[in-house]
């Protein structure tokens, strides 16, 4: 069984940054995409960074310019850099991974989430 690690998370003023990682645990075959998502409370869910297997990296506009997505596939870990952080980035993040996944009926295409940590950006 495969499980998401997140970390980083916290309180820290307007204008200061962070950095989140996720690491997954069991056996992955491969990691074809890292997704950081987050919600606030009384909002929707938002994807905010993507970046998939082979480097491509999308962002919300939101986010963009900000923040930096990255992973270590070797090490099953992916990131999420915040920069010039806004009250409004204030949210629980979450990650998932698009993933390629050992069964007992062989290798299986899954998407795995992570629970969740909080960032606040409060002075």
């Amino acid at each position: 069984q495969v499980q998401l690690a997140e970390s980083g998370g916290g309180l820290v003023q307007p204008g200061g940054s962070l950095r989140l990682s996720c690491a997954a645990s069991g056996v992955v075959r491969a990691i074809h995409a890292w997704d950081w998502y987050r919600q606030a409370p009384d909002n929707q869910r938002e994807l905010v960074a993507r970046i998939t297997s082979d480097g491509n990296a999308d962002y919300s506009d939101s986010v963009k310019g900000r923040f930096t997505i990255s992973s270590e596939n070797a090490k099953n870990t992916g990131y999420l850099q915040m920069n010039s952080l806004k009250p409004e980035d204030t949210a629980v993040y979450t990650c998932k991974i698009d993933a390629r996944l050992a069964t007992i009926l062989g290798d299986r295409d899954f998407e795995v989430w992570g629970h969740g940590t909080l960032v606040t950006v409060s002075s």
